[in-house]
């Protein structure tokens, strides 16, 4: 209890620089976990729907029967599913137009699909950069208080004639806590953004390999009246 009463008087009783940089390490760190808990919620959902959608589509079923039930929601397509609809879609627009080619069908479907895929992405890396910013630069914002606030001791003891470890001890160790602050808020940071990056790059490879079995799927069954996976 003493500890923390200690640790908490040398933050009350620290320089006003200190403390707004302290103040700003303490907002990175909550910013940064508010981004960490809801970006897992994210990607966990969207990798369990990619499982869900994958063992769904390779399961036999009917294309045209799944693109319905998809497009019948309320709630609109994400992740693989929202890659599936606009190829699909798109498919169906060109099919639908007399004396269209197959190779124009194909390449409708892919663009239609890569734009789909850009948005996923797009949406499943949203704040992450606000995570890497906070790891590499939260470090150097706590060093700037610590120099500030070594500096401001040294500038004190500059009056004293005989200067002491006690004299000397309470303001570099509030120095200190700077630094202690900026790698509390950015080592939670850096781990997330760069799990939370790998996890965002495989689900990108998976959308990449479903999209080229799903234009090889439409380019076999596209002289037919009815789809069928």
């Amino acid at each position: 209890m003493s500890g923390d009463l200690s640790f908490l008087r040398l933050i009350l009783e620290a320089s006003i620089i200190v403390q707004l940089v302290l103040l700003m390490l303490v907002l990175a760190s909550v910013a940064s976990w508010a981004v960490i808990l809801k970006k897992r919620r994210v990607l966990n959902r969207a990798i369990s729907l990619a499982d869900s959608f994958e063992k769904k589509f390779w399961s036999g079923g009917d294309l045209t029967a799944m693109y319905q039930e998809i497009n019948k929601r309320t709630q609109a397509a994400t992740g693989m599913e929202s890659i599936f609809e606009g190829g699909f879609r798109e498919f169906v627009r060109l099919r639908s137009e007399p004396g269209i080619d197959q190779g124009k069908m194909m390449d409708g479907s892919q663009r239609a699909m890569r734009v789909s895929q850009m948005r996923e992405v797009d949406r499943l890396e949203r704040n992450l950069a606000m995570l890497a910013t906070i790891g590499s630069t939260s470090p150097y914002v706590g060093l700037f208080g610590t120099v500030w606030g070594i500096m401001n001791t040294f500038t004190q003891l500059g009056n004293v004639q005989h200067a002491t470890l006690a004299m000397v001890a309470p303001g570099i160790a509030e120095a200190l806590v700077a630094t202690a602050m900026g790698l509390f808020a950015a080592i939670p940071a850096v781990i997330a953004y760069n799990r939370y990056a790998d996890q965002v790059t495989r689900l990108e490879n998976r959308y990449d390999t479903f999209a080229e079995e799903f234009v090889s799927i439409l380019q076999r069954h596209a002289p037919r009246s009815k789809l069928g996976s």
